[in-house]
């Protein structure tokens, strides 16, 4: 695949370098504390697997920005459509005078997004904005206020999203009081189950339907909403038949399924969507991340008779489906579609997985690998047969990795999970050496 920058891992200076903390520095004067940084190193240029920083730098990327640059940091296709909008207009908000390229987008989600049913779409910013506007929708069409969301979800950091987020520290931690009617169940978590793994599915579902009827009322839930496969939470994959079974279950009760595919959408776990996997189709689905090749977008697609139930005017925002960000999305997609990135992200997993189960056989710190396509974890415990988890190790392997020039970033509830978010561009040779520096990270501090 064609990109903008030399596929290689270079390293100048010392990680972060002489320009990188002067720019640190800047930021630490300027920028509030509130907004973190994992790796302080600047960037000037990315394309493919790589990231070129402001001294020279250059890093093998296992993060994509969070999962968001599948098809590179500078696809050709969304730099050339990007460029072709801007000459032509930033700005009119579709809501006022509206134009092609977002009801493109919406048509285009129509086609991909599961289910053969009718559909519409309403474009946003962020994935948060998307989960708030599919709450919002799924209370108007039922007439019911609660909402259930489980264990080890993330769903963004405005204040609805924050009370369906599980997570404390940092997302929540002095921002109460949060919205209300929404209730937590137990999540299907097999590696840290407590009963029998091989019954996982049925358990964890009997434990999420008995909790919600007696804590909440079938008859008072507007919509149960769920990562298929969850970010933050550490790449937590339910076991096979459990989200079949919560969609049955929604349905039987007249409660509508929300699917956050935010972080799992636009083929990054083999598919389209997590949800094609088991052959799930939701009610509503809220994406993001992926889908607009780096620019920033949002949406919510669902039913025609969920998404119309509302008044005009009560969806929207000045932003949301900006015209330049719709031709990325448009763009980005139809590299997904030419390259075949569903194909290929299957690839990166076998290639990641094979790796790390060699690895697991060196250093039992690694309890469990996981994940589906380019989109794989591993979590890390004290191991020698206790399974506690190891937050502090996890840090220094994540330390190491950045020293070595390779972005890698943490996740999970306990903080001690890996996880791994290439772009689905990177090559096979980069996607190699940055496991090679993975291993050794482990060799360093395991």
């Amino acid at each position: 695949m064609a990109t903008s920058v030399e596929q290689r891992r270079h390293l100048a200076t010392v990680i972060p370098g002489p320009r990188s903390q002067e720019l640190q520095a800047r930021k630490l004067a300027a920028v509030s504390a509130g907004v973190g940084t994992g790796l302080p190193v600047y960037v000037e240029r990315a394309d493919g697997g790589i990231l070129v920083d402001v001294d020279g730098n250059q890093l093998i990327d296992f993060g994509s920005g969070i999962a968001v640059t599948t098809v590179g940091a500078s696809a050709p296709r969304v730099v050339q459509a990007v460029k072709r909008q801007v000459e032509d207009f930033t700005h009119t908000c579709f809501m006022v005078t509206p134009y092609e390229e977002y009801v493109a987008v919406c048509e285009k989600l129509a086609l991909l997004t599961p289910g053969d049913h009718e559909k519409r779409s309403a474009l946003f910013n962020s994935g948060a904005e998307a989960v708030e506007n599919a709450v919002k929708l799924a209370r108007a069409f039922t007439g019911r206020a609660a909402v259930v969301a489980f264990d080890h979800a993330y769903h963004g950091r405005t204040n609805l999203t924050m009370a369906l987020t599980a997570k404390n520290m940092p997302y929540k931690q002095g921002f109460g009081p949060f919205a209300g009617e929404v209730y937590r169940a137990p999540m299907a978590y097999p590696y840290r189950w407590i009963g029998d793994r091989e019954r996982v599915a049925g358990e964890a579902f009997e434990a999420f339907a008995s909790q919600v009827r007696a804590q909440v009322g079938e008859q008072n839930v507007a919509a149960v909403i769920i990562e298929p496969i969850q970010g933050e939470g550490g790449f937590i994959v339910p076991p096979a038949g459990w989200l079949r079974q919560v969609a049955e279950w929604c349905r039987e009760h007249g409660i509508l399924l929300i699917a956050d595919e935010i972080q799992t959408g636009f083929c990054r776990t083999g598919d389209w969507f997590a949800c094609d996997h088991e052959g799930v189709v939701p009610d509503l689905i809220t994406t993001a991340k992926g889908m607009a090749g780096g620019l920033p977008l949002a949406a919510v697609t669902g039913r025609a008779e969920v998404m119309d139930v509302v008044s005009p005017g009560s969806l929207g925002g000045t932003y949301g489906g900006n015209p330049v960000a719709c031709v990325a999305a448009l763009a980005a997609i139809e590299t997904m579609e030419a390259d075949d990135l569903c194909g290929r992200a299957r690839e990166i997993e076998g290639l990641f997985k094979a790796r790390l189960h060699r690895l697991a056989e060196k250093f039992d710190v690694i309890g469990e690998i996981r994940g589906r396509g380019a989109m794989v974890a591993v979590e890390l415990v004290l191991g020698g047969g206790d399974t506690t988890p190891a937050p502090e190790l996890t840090a220094a392997v994540n330390r190491h990795c950045h020293s070595q020039g390779l972005v890698t970033l943490t996740a999970g509830t306990f903080g001690n999970v890996l996880r791994f978010l290439p772009p689905l561009t990177i090559s096979d040779e980069l996607l190699g050496e940055g496991l090679d520096i993975l291993e050794q990270a482990f060799v360093a501090n395991a």
